[in-house]
This record gives structure tokens, C-alpha cells and sequence, in this order.
């Protein structure tokens, strides 16, 4: 699909919110690492469109793409902060290859070092994650407060999972950027953050496009970005001996097993995917400089506008 059909459709989106009463319309930002900043692009042409956003619901990378957004920070704004070195820095804990390259030659001791600090699995094990995280908040906090302070609750959320139950968490209080660091917070990459007695990591473990999560906001119309690019196979539930009862208290008892043989999140993937009124999958080909996507100029797009018309 041609990157113009996006406005195009967002357009019609536009002609049918203006007919009748105004209705809320939510943006869903999914899962996807460092192709988060190909939502950023999906912004541009929302921004152009003129389509208003009431509420913001964001799962890992969307998540922070999405509350930025909602802080005040515009499309271009985002832009500049997605390819800036000090962003790619948080993300690595300050790892640079050019500069480790650079040690290597002067301190090859040094270098090794660094790396076995890097993949210590011990630690890792430990600790839930390699990354510890703390500086991407402060990061956050900083982003945010230039722009006035955090935005109101009302308008966003963050999904996240509590590793402990392996229980879906959607956060909707208390300090934002924490919330973003614990959406993102991948497992065994980032370290969870420890809230409530759960610990807190990657929503998309169990929802990356929370489309559902915006309808019980109160949303009406449902623009979803899914970063997703191979995707999964379509839900079957298990069956034989998975439907016995001993077998079924057992995995009750294994939070990650009974994750690792039933994938939940496949079928809520499933129908988060349909139940978007405009669906938006970037296909996402290659990463330029500044570690941002480029879609393709001629079928970098897909849609699905099942009930846009009906709305």
C-alpha cells in the first residue's frame, strides 16, 4: 500500500468523525524494540490528517513512543529524539562499538572485560535482566517535565506484565516515565521494576497491541500500529493432554510454562488485530542511519478498516 493511502484514510476517518456526534478515538502503539520509531512516521500523517487523539494506549516501545506523544512532544520533535546518541546510549547502558572497538586496540584486557561484565549470565539471572534501566528514567522524567510535567492519567495508559503471576498490568497511576521503563522492560534485557510487589516488565509478553485496553478506556474508534512483522500463526488452543485437569493445576503452578505451551497472547493478538477500526503494519525493510526505519515507497503498508465505515 502507498504511503499516501494512509492520509487517505485518515482522511475518511476525519469525514466520519465530523458527522454527528464527536467520538473518541484512541491510538494503540504496539511492541517492536527499535522499530518503534516507524510510529513515529504513522504520527506525521496523524498529525497532517488533522484526526484528533483523545486517549493513548502503548505496549513496550509504543509505550514510551505514546507518552511522549501525549507530554506534548509533536511527530518531528519525537524525530530528532529517536536518532539522537544519547538516546541509543540509555538503551545500551552507555555501550558504544565504536568506542569498545577503540579500547580493543589500546586495552584488549579492558575490552573483554567489559564484555564478560555484559553477558555475566549469573547476574543476569539474578537480576531478571542485563540493563539496569535507571538512567532511561531519568531521561523520561527529563523529556517530560520540559514539557510542563506528566500528562493526565486520563488519556493514557502503559501495558505491562508481572513476571511473578504472568498477569497482564495495565498502569494507569503513579510516576510516568516508570510506568514507560516498566512497559519496555524486555525480559532478561532490561531489568523489571519492582512495584506492588510485582515485577514489572515487557507488556508484550501477553498483550503487544492492546486495542482492548482502549475500548475499556471508552474509545470509539481504534487507530492500531503494529509493529509486528512475522506474525504468529492463528490461535489453536490446546488440546489432548493439555486439557487435563492434573496437567492444567500444574501449569497454574508454572506461570512461564503454562506461557511457553498455551501463548495467550496469540489469541488476544488475534482479535486486538481485528478489533482495530484502522489497522496500520509498517513493513519495515531496512534501518538507516540513526537507527531509524524506512518503509518502502511503493507496499510498505497494510490496513484494516473493518469498521470504519460503519462507524
Amino acid at each position: 500500500m502507498r504511503q499516501t493511502r494512509i492520509i487517505t484514510l485518515l482522511l475518511c476517518l476525519l469525514l466520519v468523525l465530523g458527522a454527528g456526534a464527536r467520538k473518541k478515538v484512541a491510538l494503540v502503539l504496539g511492541g517492536g524494540g527499535a522499530k518503534g520509531a516507524a510510529q513515529v512516521g504513522v504520527l506525521k500523517y496523524i498529525e497532517k490528517s488533522g484526526v484528533p487523539i483523545d486517549m493513548v494506549v502503548g505496549t513496550s516501545i509504543g509505550s514510551v513512543v505514546g507518552g511522549l506523544y501525549c507530554a506534548g512532544y509533536s511527530a518531528e520533535e519525537m524525530d530528532r529524539i529517536f536518532r539522537s546518541q544519547e538516546w541509543i546510549d540509555l538503551f545500551t547502558d552507555g555501550f558504544s562499538i565504536d568506542n569498545f572497538l577503540s579500547e580493543a586496540v589500546d586495552s584488549p584486557k579492558s575490552a573483554l572485560d567489559k564484555i564478560v561484565g555484559l553477558l555475566d549470565l549469573k547476574s543476569m539471572l539474578k537480576n531478571y535482566g542485563i540493563v539496569k534501566g535507571d538512567s532511561i528514567v531519568g531521561f523520561l522524567s527529563r523529556l517530560i517535565e520540559e514539557k510542563g510535567g506528566a500528562p493526565s492519567w486520563d488519556t493514557y495508559r502503559a501495558v505491562a506484565v508481572d513476571l511473578k503471576a504472568m498477569d497482564e498490568v495495565v498502569l494507569r497511576s503513579g510516576s510516568m516515565p516508570m510506568a514507560m521503563r516498566a512497559s519496555m522492560a524486555i525480559p532478561l534485557v532490561f531489568r523489571p521494576v519492582q512495584q506492588d510487589g510485582m515485577l514489572l516488565a515487557d507488556g508484550g509478553v501477553l498483550n503487544n497491541l492492546p486495542v482492548d485496553v482502549a475500548r475499556n478506556m471508552g474509545a470509539d474508534i481504534v487507530i492500531a500500529v503494529d509493529l509486528t512483522q512475522n506474525k504468529p500463526d492463528d490461535y489453536q488452543p490446546a488440546g489432548g493432554l493439555m486439557e487435563k485437569d492434573y496437567v492444567k493445576k500444574l501449569l497454574e503452578r508454572l506461570p512461564w510454562a503454562n506461557w511457553v505451551i498455551n501463548r495467550p497472547d496469540r489469541e488476544k493478538y488475534g482479535q486486538n488485530v481485528k478489533d482495530a477500526d484502522l489497522y496500520i503494519n509498517p513493513k519495515l525493510y531496512q534501518l538507516r542511519q540513526g537507527g531509524l526505519y524506512d518503509s518502502p515507497g511503493r507496499e510498505g503498508w497494510q490496513e484494516g478498516t473493518q469498521k470504519t465505515q460503519e462507524n
